[in-house]
Parts: structure tokens; C-alpha cells; sequence
């Protein structure tokens, strides 16, 4: 073991852009921010973590105590932390929890002895992006923060920072548990080729899933095609997903192709799944397997090299029961499955959501927007039954001429009192209050 004294001396760093080597280092506020943050108590561990790190071309620093990581972390957070759970001064789930608590968006991969495993699972579920176990090896160390470097890279690239952003991932809005394991999922799903079955109900936001998985992969620079295979007549969607050639029917004037070649290199999103008609169901499973698409009458095929997502808002098991889906097909599709909770099980993103889109509509329409009071945030929180109805019915009020706008209910007594609350929401909506008005004709609505 060096010496201590020996640290005094001024050793040369490793690297221009790595601050030195030894344990106890703390970074100074407005010092260029390392790639990596090592957290050790033992100086010998820490020096050999760093020297396979460096060998890959990667900087770091060490820091021997949980304070000490806690002030680099205040002066500036790195991609990625290196944090051993058992700390001198306290425990490694305190920097996890800082780390949550301040939204840093420094990535922590915790190490932890052997026998320690539950702890490390409860790390990642503390917000952990992994975790490695002790004694680790050079290479599994340094694949372990390549990929968190990368993982970190990628979010970074799809969320812009923004002074006034909503938390989110992609287009979504939210950083709910429930969200926060969905974006998890998809991430991980992006490298992949295998399908994609996205399940939820109307409103969750599939078609947006599609496009994030799409945008997160290879195929980002590919063609993204979505289909809805509900607003499609089951006699034309043959043609839409296949294509056709002349004369293929009473109508074909002219080769058509489908979308399925139009996807070649990307994505192709097939959104309510479960409403193809089954004679279609058989040619999409065989298109799944062999990878070739034929047109509607045409007597050859030709190869495609696409990714399939596919989505619906019923339950395909229950519709393979019913006989209504190939259950052979729902396999095929099911490889990764994704559900998106329904508003009522992310309560948490409400009010993110609701300044994402009354912010976005008052651009569209040029109206000012500052904030949602605070009688307008307290009703959206109360959570009756109809706070999504009333939500969107704001929204639309706030964004459009007031008369064009209604509260979809079968229900008079319903519709009577989804409106009162609106009108009260409404009239705590900052700037709004002038819409709030009794004589306002109610038609439809739309949710975002």
C-alpha cells in the first residue's frame, strides 16, 4: 500500500482530464466534471477500480466517504457514480437517496461484498442502475459504466434539459414510479429486434411508446409507419400493411406498396392489434416469421427487414380465450410486453402533465400562461372521478373559442356535475376565468 505521505507529494494524474488518484479526493466547486465518481473507503480498491477504468480511456476521481461524495455531488454530478454500499461516515443508500431527492442525473452503479445481494436489489430499487459484487472483475467493471455512460448519454440526447421542462422521458411527461419503470423497459427494449406488444387503455400515450422505442435504437434514422388497424376497413388493411398490384381488385389502379416495405430499416406500429380480422392475423404471423412480405395479388414475395410494435387497449389473453386472436400470433407479438398505467395509477404526473399542456396550448394559441394557481392544482389533486374529464375540458376551453367545446357525458345528472367542477377549475386556472361562464355550450372533448 503507497504511503500517505507519498499522496502528498504531487504524483502525476493519469490523465489531463482525471482529477488524482488517490482516495479522499474531493472535487472543487467549478472543476471540470469527470465521467465517473468513485466511492471507496479502501484507497488499494479504489486505486484498482480506477486503473481499469483508465486503461479503457475513461477519467475518474475517488472520494473514501459518503460527505465527500455528497459535496462532489453538489459541485457537480458526474455521469456516473461508482458507490460502494458500506461507507465510514454512512450508509451508501443515504448518496441514493440524495441522488433521488435532488433529481441529479448522475447514473449510481453500487458495489457491494458477496452475500450482500439483497442489499444490492434493494439499491436498484432505490433508483440503482445496477450493481456489481465484490471481488469484480476488470472487464465486468468496465462494460458495467461503458453502459451506464452510454445509458446516461442516450437519455441525456432524447430529453433536452429545459429551464421550465416537465420531467419525462421523450415525448412523455411524468417521472412517476410507474412511468420511470416503463421508460426502463423501453430503453432496454430499443436494442433489441424482438416485437413489442404495448398494452393500456385509449389515452396512455401506446403510439408515443412506439416512437420512443424507435427513437432510443438502431433504427432511430429508419422510417417510423403506425397503422390503426381500427380506423382501417377490415377489406383495405390487407392492402395498407401489404401493399397491392394492379388490378389486385376492383379499385386497384396502380401498384400500391404497403407499409411494411415502406418501413424497410425501421419501425412499423401496428396500434389496436386485436381488431384485424383473423384470415389477416394468419398473413401478419406468417409475414412474423419469414420476414418476407407478398402484396395483395401479387405471386412473389420479397424480403423486408423491419421491427414490428404492435399495441391494443383490450386484453389479448382475454381475446385469445374468447377465440377473437391467434393465440400462435399473440406469442409471436408478446416477446416484450409493455403496460402503461392509466392516470389514476401515476397521481404524481397530474400536475406535470397539466402545465405541460396548458403551457403547450397557450403557445399554439398565443394566450398567456404563467402557472396553475393554487386552488387549481388542489382540485386536480382532490382526484374525483371525473378530474381526467375536466382536465381535458380546461384545456380545450383554455386553448380554443369556449363554444366549440364540451363535456362528453351519456349521463345528464353526470354531465351536470362534471361541468360544475370544471367551471370551478376553470375559475382557479390563472387568466382563465374570464371562460367561466354559465352560458358556454358543451360539445365534445378529446383527452391529450
Amino acid at each position: 500500500m503507497t504511503d500517505d505521505s507519498q499522496s502528498t507529494a504531487g504524483p502525476e494524474p493519469k490523465s489531463p482530464e482525471a482529477a488524482p488518484g488517490a482516495a479522499g479526493v474531493s472535487l472543487a466547486p467549478g472543476a471540470p466534471v469527470v465521467p465517473v465518481l468513485i466511492v471507496e473507503d479502501s484507497p488499494s480498491l479504489a486505486r484498482l477500480y480506477e486503473g481499469y477504468l483508465a486503461k479503457a480511456g475513461i477519467a475518474c476521481a475517488c472520494v473514501e466517504t459518503g460527505g465527500a461524495a455528497l459535496e462532489a455531488l453538489q459541485a457537480g454530478p458526474p455521469p456516473v457514480i461508482l458507490l460502494d454500499l458500506q461507507l465510514p461516515d454512512m450508509d451508501g443508500m443515504r448518496v441514493l437517496e440524495a441522488l433521488k431527492a435532488r433529481r441529479l442525473p448522475s447514473l449510481a452503479v453500487v458495489i457491494t461484498a458477496h452475500g450482500s445481494i439483497n442489499r444490492a436489489i434493494e439499491a436498484t430499487q432505490k433508483g440503482a442502475h445496477d450493481f456489481l459484487v465484490k471481488p469484480v472483475a476488470g472487464e465486468r467493471l468496465t462494460l458495467t459504466v461503458r453502459n451506464a455512460l452510454e445509458h446516461g448519454r442516450l437519455r441525456r440526447a432524447l430529453v433536452p434539459e429545459a429551464k421550465d421542462a416537465e420531467p419525462g422521458f421523450c415525448r412523455f411527461v411524468g417521472a412517476s414510479p410507474a412511468m420511470t419503470s416503463v421508460y426502463r423497459v423501453i430503453e432496454h427494449a430499443a436494442g433489441s429486434r424482438a416485437t413489442v406488444f404495448i398494452t393500456g387503455q385509449s389515452g396512455t400515450g401506446k403510439e408515443l411508446c412506439a416512437e420512443a422505442i424507435h427513437a432510443s435504437g438502431p433504427r432511430a434514422e429508419g422510417p417510423f409507419l403506425g397503422l390503426n388497424c381500427s380506423a382501417i376497413p377490415r377489406d383495405l388493411l390487407e392492402s395498407e400493411i401489404f401493399g397491392h398490384v394492379k388490378g389486385a381488385f376492383t379499385g386497384a389502379t396502380a401498384d400500391r406498396t404497403g407499409a411494411a416495405v415502406q418501413a424497410d430499416g425501421g419501425t412499423l406500429f401496428l396500434d389496436e392489434v386485436c381488431e384485424m380480422d383473423p384470415g389477416l392475423q394468419a398473413k401478419l404471423l406468417r409475414f412474423l416469421q419469414s420476414g418476407r412480405v407478398r402484396p395483395v395479388g401479387a405471386g412473389q414475395d420479397r424480403p423486408v427487414d423491419i421491427r414490428v410494435v404492435c399495441a391494443t387497449n383490450r386484453d389479448p389473453l382475454a381475446e385469445v380465450r374468447a377465440g377473437r386472436f391467434r393465440e400462435d400470433l399473440y406469442y409471436r407479438l408478446h416477446v416484450i410486453p409493455i403496460h402503461l398505467p392509466a392516470l389514476a395509477d401515476r397521481a404524481e404526473d397530474l400536475l406535470p402533465l397539466a402545465r405541460h399542456f396548458l403551457a403547450r396550448y397557450a403557445a399554439e394559441e398565443n394566450r398567456p400562461f404563467e402557472r396553475l394557481d393554487h386552488d387549481a392544482e388542489a382540485v386536480l389533486l382532490a382526484g374525483t372521478d371525473t378530474t381526467r374529464n375536466q382536465l381535458a375540458c380546461a384545456l380545450a376551453l383554455f386553448a380554443q373559442h369556449p363554444d366549440q367545446y364540451a363535456l362528453l357525458h351519456d349521463d345528464p345528472d353526470l354531465a351536470a356535475q362534471a361541468t360544475e367542477e370544471v367551471m370551478r377549475f376553470l375559475g382557479a386556472v390563472r387568466g382563465t376565468a374570464r371562460y367561466a361562464s354559465e352560458d358556454i355550450e358543451y360539445r365534445d372533448v378529446v383527452f391529450p
